[in-house]
């Protein structure tokens, strides 16, 4: 205990901590957004843009995670631009992701990056947050906090049916619009902490957790309860599972993505015994 103490006591250990800490507990309110909205595939190809944004700016000499920010932005306009309504990425998301990696793999031809800096965008580091960083992940969970609380009422029937959202008289299209940019801002951070492979592990594996434990209660139901639950299990699993690879000495990536995997998968067994055994 005293080893990790006089860890948190090194600048870069203690940002690092903030900001998994953060991000763990208010990031997962994107993740529910995500899974609600069906936008896995629009996931997928923000980390195809974090490879991109990440190529542009080793090559340029520029901040990562600002680059990344903007790029990953512009690829949602450009695909909002592409679609004629406003559900389905799938189709354009994989143009896109073929068409950013392309450009990625160009720029780093071009301009001699060296192929290891490149591969450093797949695994990020906490410890090697800057202070602006760190501001950065906070403002970006308060937004998206601010974003959740005031805007609670629109999201709910935008979640049921955009149809019903329309009917109602939500600007579905703003709405929309503005959650899909906040999941691509906060991918552009979470890249930057756990590296573009693990990002899931702050976004989607902690609603899917929230989802699955849920599903073993009777009275908890409901969009609300599985925003707090899962923002809950973000918190636990990203503070205890960098404390963990802080004693241990293991990445704090793959540790938080680690214990929230085996949670989850925990988690589906019992919710799959407990069918079994209904269906008796």
């Amino acid at each position: 205990m005293k080893h990790i103490f006089s860890l948190l006591s090194l600048a870069p250990v203690l940002r690092g901590c903030i900001a998994l800490v953060v991000s763990g507990a208010c990031f997962p309110l994107c993740g529910v957004m995500v899974l609600q909205l069906d936008l896995i595939p629009l996931r997928y190809m923000l980390m195809h843009g974090v490879i991109l944004g990440g190529a542009i700016a080793l090559a340029s000499h520029l901040p990562l995670v600002p680059v990344i920010a903007v790029i990953n932005v512009f690829l949602v306009l450009y695909m909002l631009l592409l679609k004629k309504t406003s559900g389905g990425f799938s189709g354009a998301s994989a143009g896109v992701m073929v068409l950013s990696m392309a450009l990625a793999s160009v720029i780093t031809h071009i301009t001699d990056v060296p192929a290891k800096d490149t591969l450093n965008l797949l695994w990020g580091s906490p410890f090697a947050l800057t202070l602006a960083n760190v501001i950065t992940v906070v403002a970006l969970a308060l937004v998206l906090i601010l974003y959740v609380m005031l805007n609670y009422k629109n999201m709910m029937p935008l979640f049921f049916n955009k149809d019903v959202a329309l009917a109602m008289g939500i600007n579905v299209r703003f709405h929309y619009t503005v959650m899909v940019l906040l999941i691509a801002l906060v991918v552009a951070v979470a890249m930057q902490l756990l590296g573009a492979f693990l990002i899931d592990s702050l976004l989607i594996l902690p609603v899917l957790c929230a989802s699955a434990f849920l599903s073993l209660t009777k009275s908890l139901r409901g969009i609300k309860i599985l925003f707090c639950a899962s923002c809950l299990v973000g918190f636990v699993f990203s503070s205890g599972g960098f404390f963990v690879s802080l004693a241990f000495d293991t990445p704090p990536a793959a540790t938080i993505a680690l214990l929230t995997g085996l949670f989850y998968t925990v988690l589906t067994v019992i919710n799959f015994y407990r069918k079994k055994k209904s269906e008796v």
